[in-house]
């Protein structure tokens, strides 16, 4: 059981039989009173959100969760396809429930899935992706000489077809790194040799 003050942003927990992730977290004091938390959640089944309010006293069940490595094939727009690398095993994770996390992976490339075991089996449930990735731009319009400036930006579509607003020195076939809880630009990617 976990309570309710501990349920930040990232904790899964269990409601009604099915796990959700909360998404944003606030504590409300109350003057006299007792605590309410609010918690904006992700049902990790289904993929929809939902807010819930609750009072501070308030104990959950937490749901143990493990990590596995697995290497991101496709999808079908239903469904996103991962192949675990030594056992070669295909699990499948609804696209409903990967809509934030599915543009920022890139085929082929190694990702790590949260597993929840229900009644003995172990079922997929979400996607657990780095901070920032690095994505290339594919189009935006010409930069100027000059233009360093970083309070100045233009549109860019980056190579998973993301729209994002990057500094006017950025430039056709340039790295850079994206954020992936905005979507906005961090920084210019550096060059490794």
């Amino acid at each position: 059981m976990v309570s309710a003050t501990d349920l930040k942003n990232g904790v899964t927990f269990l409601s009604n039989g099915e796990p959700w992730r909360v998404v944003k977290y606030n504590l409300i004091k109350v003057g006299r009173g007792g605590a309410i938390v609010r918690v904006t959640v992700k049902n990790l089944i289904h993929g929809g959100t939902e807010d819930k309010t609750m009072s501070s006293n308030i104990r959950v069940d937490e749901v143990t969760t493990s990590k596995r490595k697995l290497q991101y094939l496709y999808n079908d727009g239903v469904v996103a396809t991962f192949m675990d690398p030594t056992s070669y095993e295909q699990v499948e994770v609804s696209v409903k429930v990967l809509t934030d996390e599915l543009p920022y992976i890139k085929e082929g490339e190694g990702v790590d899935i949260l597993f929840w075991t229900d009644d003995g089996v172990e079922r997929p449930l979400s996607v657990d992706i780095p901070p920032k990735v690095t994505l290339k731009v594919v189009d935006t319009p010409p930069g100027v000489k000059g233009n360093s400036v970083s309070n100045m930006y233009k549109e860019a579509v980056l190579e998973n077809g993301m729209r994002t607003k990057v500094p006017l020195f950025i430039d056709n076939g340039e790295s850079i790194r994206v954020d992936t809880r905005t979507g906005n630009y961090v920084e210019r990617a550096t060059k490794t040799s």
